[in-house]
């Protein structure tokens, strides 16, 4: 049982009426020799982690990333003390996806999901998601499911990774990944999973990387909280009906095109971008010297 595209996904999910969590399950299943439960246990620590690494941002005073401090908490706070102007759930996925940002950017333990510098994205949605609906950690375990094979289809035909790809390929594919999975939790369709994850990856396509000093935290941090809340957009709109035109396989097709397209200067090498800027340049000679 291979699963190489979207097509194939959707085309198991036709044949035997199942969810793509499950055909995700039935193909891990094949790929490791374990069952449904020894694999739905080990996703269910993935989980722990993502929520552990939510409240430890929130609450763990002794986090000192570099280059800002605290960004989550001062999002909770003005939720507290003023009306979001971005709304109750989305300014939640905000400061749940600085929360697990600043945990990254201290050395604490984080979930790669699918990499270290976009690890916010898929923990906030599922939070802010499963607090909305009041869903279980058993949907959050199949979530996930449904996440990792989103995002091992972007893999085999663009990239995961940042230095290849830009931001699209990680902020952009935790922002598909998330997408597809909370579209199922709402009860979504399989298409429509896919159709949130293809208008995810078009609404930040050739979005590029350039974290000043080399370091995960900025832009990285706050591009987070922007992939968070580009994941609840997409859900939102094809849970009301509204299609991507252009078929996902053929959206992850244009990604690769468009990343391959990228400079050197704009992929992880902080030669470009915001990382180029008189402050980016400061602030790397202020951490590391000149």
């Amino acid at each position: 049982m291979i699963i190489n595209s979207g097509k194939n996904i959707l085309d198991f999910c036709n044949e035997k009426d199942i969810p793509i969590s499950e055909v995700s399950i039935m193909v891990e299943a094949i790929r490791s020799n374990q069952s449904r439960e020894e694999i739905l246990s080990k996703i269910a620590n993935s989980w722990s982690m993502m929520a552990s690494s939510i409240d430890q941002g929130v609450n763990d005073l002794s986090l000192m990333p570099k280059m800002f401090d605290d960004d989550a908490k001062k999002i909770l706070e003005y939720r507290k003390e003023n009306i979001a102007l971005s709304g109750d759930v989305m300014s939640k996925a905000i400061a749940y996806a600085l929360s697990v940002m600043e945990v990254n950017c201290s050395m604490g333990r984080i979930v790669a999901a699918p990499t270290a510098g976009s690890c916010g994205v898929i923990p906030a949605v599922f939070m802010s998601v499963k607090e909305t609906l009041g869903l279980d950690d058993e949907a959050m375990q199949k979530g996930l499911m449904t996440a990792g094979i989103i995002g091992s289809v972007i893999g085999k035909n663009a990239s995961l990774s940042g230095a290849e790809g830009g931001c699209q390929a990680e902020v952009g594919s935790a922002s598909a990944m998330a997408a597809a999975a909370i579209v199922e939790m709402a009860g979504g369709t399989p298409q429509q999973s896919l159709d949130a994850a293809a208008i995810t990856i078009k609404m930040v396509m050739g979005l590029v990387c350039d974290p000043v000093a080399g370091l995960v935290e900025v832009p990285c941090a706050k591009r987070n909280a922007m992939g968070a809340s580009n994941a609840l957009i997409a859900a939102d709109m094809v849970l009301s009906g509204v299609v991507s035109v252009i078929p996902f396989d053929e959206v992850i097709w244009a990604m690769d095109k468009v990343g391959k397209c990228l400079p050197a200067s704009l992929r992880e090498t902080s030669e470009g971008g915001v990382a180029f800027t008189p402050t980016g340049i400061r602030l790397k000679e202020e951490l590391f010297g000149k």
